[in-house]
């Protein structure tokens, strides 16, 4: 169990009540209390391969909104955001020492878990942190 989650007992009519926090039912007897991140943004994380997919699916509306076309466009690291939805901030290399940060917004799974250009920041360098924005 990582420091991150606890493990709770509790009446099933008690979950319902709970506001404070998310839920996984593991079991029938076991529920895993999760902090709730609703509003905030995770600490900056490598990209992984849903993130990269993300990336190759909207490569073509970043282009349009920096009115340019990107030889390379590799995820490098992200941060995300619980909304009604996920929003992701993604840096991405584009080319040479160039990068450009990303807004991605992707529905709920109810909703088709599209995914949506929110906007993009252009001439970002290695270095510069994801920001929300």
């Amino acid at each position: 169990m990582s420091r991150d989650h606890q493990e709770v007992n509790f009446p099933f009519s008690q979950f319902y009540r709970e506001k404070t926090a998310r839920f996984i039912f593991v079991n029938a007897q076991t529920v895993y209390k999760m902090p709730l991140l609703c509003g905030g943004t995770t600490e900056a994380k490598d990209a992984n391969e849903e993130v990269q997919k993300i990336c190759d699916e909207i490569k073509s509306h970043a282009e349009d909104k920096a009115g340019r076309k990107f030889d390379v466009f590799t995820a490098k690291t992200f941060k995300t955001q619980l909304v009604a939805g996920t929003n992701y901030f993604i840096k991405a290399h584009v080319g040479g020492d160039e990068y450009i940060h990303l807004r991605v917004y992707k529905t709920l799974p109810h909703a088709g878990e599209k995914l949506e250009l929110h906007s993009i920041q252009t001439s970002k360098a290695h270095h510069d942190p994801i920001e929300y924005f």
